[in-house]
């Protein structure tokens, strides 16, 4: 093989290891930082880039998109005295590669190390049970204090959650016995006011219920009252629109007496003064329809003497 062989075989490959470096290919949501001679040049943004080659060098390709960061559980210690561990969560994204990139040495360890002494900071000054019931609070303040701090690195912190709050063993015990004896008192609770709102509606029903049946008793009462009236109305007037005399009263009173000595306990009755006037009127009338015996006399020229009916009861 001849020299000028070799030395166009070089050239060609040179040529094509310069194509190479000349044309930079740049993702979506990515940036390159470029320096020529050490020296920052130029950010290439998405897409076909043209670079000067064996000048330009590419010094670091940057995710523009958002990022999510966990850090481990770091001691915390609260005002009271007590160490919790508490995980944390950041959401960040890279604004600025240029800033990222020459303004710290590495942001995420920076963005790590800041949120462990704001976070100390700020649970420093609360208490366990303030901590445990004040995740929204913590996390705002932490969000503050690290968009603030990380905007000239060109980093903008878009959440911070935290994951866990994880208080002592024996904090975490007295808490759980607690959270029961609080719950057996609320369900005790509970189980007192269903008695208490079952015997309430109980005794409202009881209380309707008697309400009706008296009602229904004093309508039944004037019902009968009212029939009873209207029946002896109905027989009073039909007593005075017959115009009875003396000896059908006397004749039904008589109709009456078995019914009023029916009963063993009925040993002494009283005979109303009237009574003897209704029976003489009543034995008048028995004896006009009675037949005459002996001509009508007993031979003295006299009518028989009639004897008035004697009523007793053993």
């Amino acid at each position: 093989m001849t020299p000028i062989i070799i030395v166009l075989v070089i050239l060609v490959v040179l040529v094509f290891i310069a194509l190479i470096k000349t044309v930079q290919v740049i993702p979506q949501a990515s940036a390159a930082i470029v320096e020529r001679f050490g020296r920052y040049t130029r950010t290439l943004s998405a897409g076909l880039n043209i670079v000067v080659p064996f000048i330009d060098t590419i010094r670091n390709r940057i995710d523009l998109r958002e990022q999510v960061v966990p850090f481990p559980p770091q001691p915390v210690i609260t005002q009271d005295n007590l160490v919790v561990n508490i995980d944390t969560v950041i959401y960040y994204q890279v604004t600025d590669a240029r800033a990222a990139t020459y303004e710290v040495a590495s942001y995420i360890q920076a963005i790590e190390q800041l949120t462990v002494t704001t976070l100390r900071n700020i649970i420093g000054g609360m208490d366990l049970e303030r901590t445990l019931t004040s995740r929204e609070e913590i996390n705002a303040a932490l969000r503050g204090v690290l968009d603030e701090a990380t905007g000239k690195w060109g980093i903008r912190v878009n959440r911070v959650e935290l994951k866990a709050i994880e208080p002592p063993t024996s904090i975490q015990d007295s808490m759980e016995k607690q959270m029961r004896a609080d719950r057996d008192k609320r369900a005790a609770i509970l189980t007192a006011e269903g008695i208490r709102q079952s015997q309430i509606l109980t005794a409202e029903g009881e209380k309707a219920s008697a309400v009706l049946r008296a009602e229904g008793d004093a309508r039944a009462a004037a019902l009968r009252a009212e029939g009873e009236a209207q029946a002896i109305r109905t027989v009073f007037e039909s007593i005075h629109a017959g115009d009875p005399d003396q000896k059908l009263l006397a004749y039904q009173y008589l109709q009456m007496l078995p019914k009023i000595a029916e009963g063993d306990a009925n040993k002494l009755w009283i005979v109303p003064s009237e009574l003897g006037d209704a029976l003489k009127g009543l034995g008048g009338a028995i004896g006009n329809f009675a037949p005459p015996t002996g001509g009508g006399n007993n031979g003295s020229g006299q009518s028989p003497r009639r004897e008035s009916p004697r009523l007793d009861k053993e």
